[in-house]
């Protein structure tokens, strides 16, 4: 098993680089050629229909094709080469079928990936960070993020996703990102700590993916995040597209700035500025001072619904929504519990969901592989997806009673004092009233969805 992933890794490596070289000196040309060639030597008839889906799209579509070339013209050769070598070989060619045989050998379900705060300290003091509620600094020590990642690698796993506190202020992030270079890191960031210095660091290793957090235009995210950080991020931006970085932004919508975020110049300031992906999240009310009033409405879900599907064919732009996107993951819906991921935080405590903040488990005691079978995983589990409207994924705001029924037959405690308040009595029967109403739009929506799709089949 061992020589035969070295094999893949090997030629994959060649023939990626190979390709890119290809591809770069003529895209417009060289792309339908290629797809046209990979095409005749499929085997599979899937695939052969796959690559015809995605041939037409790069002809038809302008946006997939400005995508596309984006990719291929603005970033760095050798971080194109190391992220796409991480990402592709070693997560899905070598990855996959070794997470499926660990699976049918240990009877535990194993993530696509994890979610790691190396560190609760930060420079910002952001509003409604779930981070900034905790009195408590904790930082992941070297050799237990070494152990893990070590352990996450055995299991199939090579995409690591970090949040924090801020990654860029633990002091081993460089260390261990060189150590397991043939893993694939992206990492949420306010963006304010990387200078000249630390972006060259980032093209060095070459697997490293910042998403910086923005809340829209200047005076929104300065609002949130302190006087001056939105410039401080725009320089930033500047900073790590002028080397090529592959880099994305990462935006929380709430009903004050959710049309803002997504409006065309916004978008198009995205882009300018070298951003090739964004992750959306909706405000969910957890973290410091916690403010259920910016919530989302249910006709600003609607809304985001059809603004992102817009977006996504009309912006050369890669834009992902967590909650709408249910119906777009594998197995639909929900993706945390140890599903697809699950979450380690700076004390080394275990949650299913960085939102989710109700822990059974700590690292720091147990094996990668323990972890996995904790109760509150298993609790999860077996409940998802949450709802058959994909639309309401979430076990905290679609579908509260979830969330308050998992912790009690689990026997999870709340991580840190005051993060119960979210299945408190007064807050769960808010919460179900947010998610009635949500059904109340969402379901009808959601149901248009699968007779389409059926008519299409």
């Amino acid at each position: 098993m061992i020589n035969l992933n070295f094999t893949k890794k090997y030629v994959g490596e060649k023939i990626l680089q190979e390709t890119f070289n290809y591809l770069a000196k003529n895209p417009e040309q060289n792309i339908p050629k290629l797809a046209s060639l990979l095409k005749q030597i499929a085997i599979n008839r899937k695939h052969k229909e796959q690559i015809e889906v995605l041939l037409q799209s790069y002809n038809q579509n302008t946006n997939t094709r400005k995508y596309i070339n984006r990719i291929l013209t603005e970033i760095n050769p050798s971080i194109k080469q190391k992220m796409v070598t991480n990402y592709v070989i070693n997560n899905w060619l070598i990855g996959v079928p070794q997470k499926k045989q660990k699976i049918e050998e240990l009877g535990v379900n194993i993530p696509f990936t994890i979610l790691i705060d190396p560190t609760s300290a930060c420079n910002l003091r952001c509003e409604g960070c779930w981070a900034g509620a905790q009195t408590k600094h904790d930082t992941l020590s070297f050799e237990l993020l070494d152990r893990i990642l070590t352990e996450a690698k055995e299991l199939g796993i090579y995409w690591i996703v970090m949040s924090g506190g801020e990654p860029f202020a633990y002091p081993h992030l460089f260390e261990i990102a060189e150590k397991h270079n043939d893993m694939a890191f992206m990492i949420y960031t306010n963006g304010t700590l990387i200078n000249d210095e630390v972006a060259d660091k980032i093209v060095e290793l070459g697997n490293i993916s910042p998403a910086i957090s923005l809340e829209g235009w200047k005076t929104r995210t300065d609002a949130r995040r302190g006087d001056g950080v939105f410039d401080k991020v725009v320089a930033t931006m500047d900073r790590l597209h002028k080397r090529g970085v592959l880099f994305g932004v990462s935006l929380t919508m709430t009903k004050e700035n959710y049309k803002e975020a997504t409006s065309d110049e916004f978008i198009e300031f995205l882009i300018n500025k070298g951003a090739i992906y964004e992750w959306s999240f909706h405000y969910i009310p957890i973290g410091r001072n916690p403010n259920t009033d910016l919530m989302l409405k249910p006709n600003q879900r609607a809304y985001l619904i059809d603004r992102v599907n817009y977006l996504r064919t009309h912006k050369p732009f890669m834009l992902m929504d967590f909650w709408n996107d249910g119906e777009h993951v594998i197995p639909k819906g929900c993706i945390a519990g140890g599903r697809n991921y699950f979450h380690i935080t700076p004390s080394g405590a275990v949650t299913p969901c960085a939102f989710a903040q109700f822990t059974c488990d700590n690292i720091k005691e147990k094996s990668l592989l323990d972890v996995l079978k904790s109760p509150l995983f298993a609790a999860y589990q077996k409940r998802q997806p949450f709802c058959k409207n994909h639309l309401r994924p979430c076990p905290i705001i679609d579908n509260p009673d979830a969330l308050k029924e998992i912790v009690e037959e689990s026997g999870a405690h709340p991580l840190y004092p005051g993060a119960d308040a979210i299945i408190s009595e007064d807050i769960n029967v808010f919460l179900n009233k947010k998610a009635k109403e949500w059904a109340e739009v969402s379901d009808p929506i959601w149901d248009k969805k699968v007779k389409k799709s059926e008519v299409i089949k």
